[in-house]
């Protein structure tokens, strides 16, 4: 009976698939923390900035206007005509839906362009992470953010670090 029991276990261990029974060599790497401590992201953060600035600037002089004529119908709607008034407050709708419209369209393409310059240093990163596991011989390299524990020797975030910089 052990004799059987033997044979049958090294069968099923030959018939296996190769890789089935091979160890995979795991690497982490904490992404979040490369991406922070990138110079790049500042250079992006002031070129962002500076794209967006002549939009910006006209957004706070709109917004500034607004408020000042705001508080010019606060003020002089007692002392005024009625047509005055009427025409102050139609102005005012007008240039608040101008306001919100310009600002809305100025925050999607502010967000917009910032997600697309956040992708690109993601994707340099997962090139660097893919060099180093092949380079390192790693099956399955794993974000830190998702691993409860992990051995500092298998912890690549430095390596990818240097690379990158």
């Amino acid at each position: 009976m052990k004799k059987w029991l033997c044979v049958f276990g090294l069968s099923i261990v030959c018939f296996m698939p190769p890789g089935a029974h091979a160890f995979n060599k795991i690497a982490v790497v904490n992404v979040s923390t490369i991406f922070q401590k990138l110079p790049q992201r500042v250079e992006i953060a002031k070129k962002l900035e500076k794209e967006f600035e002549g939009r910006a600037t006209e957004l706070q002089s709109m917004e500034r206007d607004l408020q000042i004529n705001m508080q010019r119908l606060q003020n002089g709607s007692a002392t005024m005509q009625s047509s005055e008034r009427l025409s102050l407050e139609n102005a005012l709708i007008a240039q608040r839906e101008n306001f919100s419209t310009k600002a809305q369209a100025f925050e999607q393409e502010n967000r917009y362009r910032q997600t697309e310059e956040r992708n690109k240093i993601l994707k340099q990163i997962e090139e660097v992470v893919k060099n180093i596991a092949i380079k390192e011989g790693y099956n399955i390299v794993i974000d830190a953010n998702a691993v409860a524990y992990a051995v500092k020797s298998n912890d690549i975030t430095d390596d990818v670090l240097k690379q990158v910089k």
